[in-house]
Parts: structure tokens; sequence; C-alpha cells
């Protein structure tokens, strides 16, 4: 008697009906959508989250170069794919760091907020004490009569209840400082309180690009940069700029990670392709991700000492090491040397560079 066929979901393919599984795609036969099988395959699917990255993890931590290796000797269904390590990861380093960086965009925002307050507080300090008390003093006889010019001023701030703060030292500098025009007589106002004035009276961007410096003739990049520079100044939100820069670094990662390969090929030209050292910083990059997963994670509860971090930060280099030792096959003085060369080209020249186009990015687009 013949076994009933059935027809896959899937793949539309008949197969026997005993079978658990589509013998033609492995789609399972009866799938029921539950719940639980919604949210279990969105996870094992996507991150691979399977017995195979519990198998990875441990020698990931604890065996520099290893999981590198054997991927390249042909065992990569044991062991999780390394960019599906890498992904799932940094997936998990950024969940747990928006929680660090909500905190310092806000910081930045309030800092900056009260910077600006406080500058603002002072300007109008400095112009209304000067404007009501020292309108007949010119530069000549203060230059000449600092003591008094020092009384004068501090006799203003007594009336206004404004001493606090305004040390003799203070006073002095207020009274060389450019409130003073080169005829002798006292100027008040600037550049910010004519930028001011033009954004109050809803004067047109280029009015205001053309008070803050810019040229009729200005390129586009440069014209950018004032109509960037303008947003800023009105929203005197920085902490917008920052969150800019910090959604930047997933995408800038996908090229810093194959630049470090690239490193790795350079000092091993004669060990294997460039895919090989790709395989190498995959997992590289994943131990460090890990292990500032873990320090947040930790920095939550309690705060790390300073000479714990840097053990740990140290401990970054001895895993390079040890891990190039071991994948590349190399003695120790040759794997020192490599290590410590790839990682200050890295850390001096890619890093940085990378961290200037993406504030650049971050300042242009956010």
């Amino acid at each position: 008697m013949k076994n009933q066929l059935e027809t896959c979901k899937n793949c539309e393919q008949q197969f026997e009906e005993g079978f658990k599984f589509c013998p033609h795609c492995g789609q399972q036969a009866k799938d029921e959508l539950t719940v639980k099988v919604l949210f279990y395959n969105t996870i094992s699917n996507y991150f691979s989250f399977d017995a195979r990255f519990f198998k990875s993890f441990l020698p990931l931590l604890f065996r520099p170069g290893y999981l590198a290796s054997k991927f390249i000797e042909g065992k990569r269904l044991l062991y999780l794919h390394p960019a599906q390590m890498y992904l799932f990861i940094t997936v998990v380093f950024f969940f747990l760091f928006s929680f660090i960086q909500r905190k310092q965009v806000q910081e930045l925002n309030d800092n900056l907020a009260k910077t600006l307050k406080q500058e603002k507080f002072t300007d109008t300090i400095t112009n209304d004490f000067i404007k009501d008390s020292l309108k007949a003093v010119k530069l000549s006889e203060l230059k000449k009569a600092d003591s008094i010019a020092r009384a004068e001023v501090r006799h203003a701030l007594e009336e206004s209840k404004l001493i606090n703060g305004f040390s003799d030292e203070k006073i002095d500098s207020l009274i060389k400082s450019d409130k003073f025009n080169k005829n002798n007589v006292i100027m008040f106002g600037n550049g910010e309180d004519t930028i001011d004035s033009l954004i109050a009276s809803g004067a047109s961007d280029k009015d205001i690009y053309k008070e803050m410096g810019m040229s009729d003739d200005a390129g586009a990049f440069t014209r950018r940069l004032y109509a960037q520079a303008l947003k800023f100044y009105k929203s005197r939100r920085g902490g917008s700029v920052l969150q800019a820069f910090y959604d930047t670094i997933p995408i800038a990662l996908f090229f810093l990670l194959p630049i470090f390969a690239i490193l790795l090929k350079l000092f091993y030209r004669k060990s294997g392709r460039y895919s090989h050292h790709l395989v190498f910083s995959f997992y590289y990059f994943s131990f460090l991700f890990t292990v500032f997963s873990i320090l947040i994670a930790v920095n939550f509860v309690v705060d790390i000492p300073g000479w714990i971090s840097f053990l740990i930060a140290l401990s970054t280099f001895v895993y390079l090491f040890l891990g190039l030792r071991r994948f590349y096959q190399q003695g120790v003085i040759k794997s020192f040397f490599k290590g410590s060369i790839v990682t200050f080209l890295f850390l001096s020249f890619v890093a940085p560079l990378a961290a200037v186009i993406l504030g650049m990015f971050a300042f242009l687009f956010y």
C-alpha cells in the first residue's frame, strides 16, 4: 500500500506523509503557527540562535583564533558563521549602548543649554552695567586710572546687586575688553547679538549667512556648512549632532572591519586569501563587542574601577596576539610584532580618520 503524499506549503513539492520535514526545502511539514513558533523562528533564522551559538561562544572568549582556524579548515556547520556571530553580538552591544547613548545626548544638551544661558546672562550684565554706569568714561582715562575705574565698576555692580562672582581681575579684564572701540567710545552688542536680531526679525537665511561671513560665490559644500551651523545656532542642541554621530557608527564598522582585514593581509601576504583574514577579523571584532557589552552591563550595576578597565583593554591586545599566533601559525616574536604594528596603525590612523569623517558626516546631515 502506497503512503499518502503531502504537498509542502512552501515549495509545493510532494513527499510522503510520515516525513516531519519537507525533503526538498526543509520546512517543517506540520508547522502550526503559534506565538512560540513565531518568535523562535525569528530568532533562530535571523541570528542562528541555536546550539551552534553556545558551542561558539566559549571558544570565542577563551580560545583566541580557534573558531577562525576551524572555519578555514572547513568545519563551517559545527560553529556559528563568523558574519552571523558578528551581527548578533553587535546588535546586543548597540542595544545596551543605546541606554548610555541617550544619557550622553541629554547631558550634552543640558550642559550646552546651561553654558549658553550663563554666557548670555554674563553678556547682559556686562552690557547693562557698562551702559548705565560708564557711558561717559573713555578708554584713555581708564588706562590712566585703573583703580578709579575699578571703583566705578564695583560701585555699579553693588548698585545692581551683581557683585558676586566679579573679582578685581575680572573687572580689570572687563575694562580692557573689546567692549570699548578704537575711538574710546564704549560699544555695545556683537556678532551674536546681530544674528539673534536677524533671526528674531524673520530675516532670510541668506542675509544671516552673509552676516556670519559667507561670501556670495561660496560653493555647495561651504553653503551646507553655514546652513548646518545656523541650524545648530538656532536649536542650541549639540546632542543632535552627537546622536547623528552615534547613528553612523554601525555603518562605519562595516568599513572598519574590512580595513582591519586589509592590514592583516599586508602583514600576512602568504597566509591565505583576503577572505581568510576577513574571517579572523569577524571573530576578533565579535570578541571585542562581547567584551564591550559585558562592561556596559556590569556598569549598570556597579562602577568598574579605572585600573580594571585598563587591564580589560590590555587583554584585548593579548587576545589579538594569541589569536594571530594560533591562526597564522607563527612564532611569539613575529606575532607580537605584527599584532603591535597592526594595532598601532588601526588605532592611530584608521580609527581617528574614521572618527573625523563620521563627525563631519554627522554635522552635515544631523
